[in-house]
């Protein structure tokens, strides 16, 4: 049997909803990997917060972040594949942006740092309580006016705005680069999140598995963001919880996150295969 790859999206999936991955799960994962189980995530999540939530899972094999922008080392947090923007494409984007009075958080890399900026002084309710979960964030990077947000190594554009203002940027946006455009799970917020064309967790999913040697891939999610990682999954599963358009491309649905969904699928037929 050919080697495949399992691969789970985070929040809303492998994380219960108090954003924690309960020890029953880490568990199965860890005995499974033990085995021979070839087990990562692809997540919107930065590498730094992410692994924070994952510290109690012992998989070592790279992971997926940034909704598919970087594939990074998950010890050393090398980044072992990156889609950015070229400075053209970003300065573009942000212009629109603030012409349209949304003041986005920018991720950039550059001389081996990566830091996320945005303007100190325009910050609304859905701003402020991301940045309260990341007060002592290395890469936090306030800067006092727009013209000093970076448009060099940018690769990421986070918006947390109205519908109002959100969805007609969305629509104008994502003919020309992959865009998200759905509520946060936990604070209910509108984000609109901006990637270079051709970043996906698709994309970054074949990559992963190109290099780890395998030739088949099962995946499990719950969002929207998690659609491109389906049409490309040998078999991919929803938990019960997951948006109703996912579930509608999924090969079957599976318990919810908080009841270990994806753990319980992994004992019951991932430990009858060859890895």
């Amino acid at each position: 049997m050919p080697a495949t790859l399992y691969i789970s999206d985070l929040d809303g999936t492998l994380m219960k909803s108090d954003q924690t991955i309960s020890a029953f799960t880490a568990d199965a994962i860890n005995r499974l990997v033990k085995q021979g189980l070839h087990f990562s995530y692809a997540t919107a999540r930065s590498i730094l917060t992410a692994s924070k939530i994952t510290a109690n899972v012992t998989a070592e094999i790279p992971v997926i972040v940034y909704n598919g922008s970087f594939i990074q080392d998950s010890k050393t947090h090398e980044i072992l594949y990156s889609r950015f923007f070229d400075k053209a494409s970003a300065g573009l984007i942000l212009r629109q942006l603030l012409s349209s009075g949304v003041y986005p958080i920018v991720y950039s890399h550059s001389d081996g740092r990566e830091k996320f900026s945005y303007r100190r002084d325009k910050l609304n309710s859905g701003i402020s309580a991301f940045l309260s979960e990341r007060r002592n964030d290395v890469r936090n990077t306030p800067v006092a006016d727009a013209a000093q947000l970076p448009t060099d190594g940018c690769f990421y554009f986070t918006c947390i705005d109205s519908e109002e203002k959100l969805y007609p940027l969305y629509r104008h946006f994502k003919e020309d680069f992959y865009c998200v455009y759905q509520k946060d799970i936990y604070s209910g917020e509108q984000w609109l999140e901006i990637m270079p064309a051709k970043t996906s967790k698709a994309d970054a999913v074949l990559h992963l598995a190109r290099l780890l040697g395998c030739t088949r891939i099962v995946c499990f999610g719950d969002g929207k963001n998690d659609i491109p990682m389906f049409h490309i999954a040998d078999e991919c599963y929803a938990v019960a919880n997951a948006d109703p358009e996912l579930k509608a491309i999924a090969t079957g649905i599976i318990p919810g996150n908080n009841e270990d969904g994806v753990a319980k699928w992994l004992l019951t037929y991932a430990c009858n295969q060859r890895y």
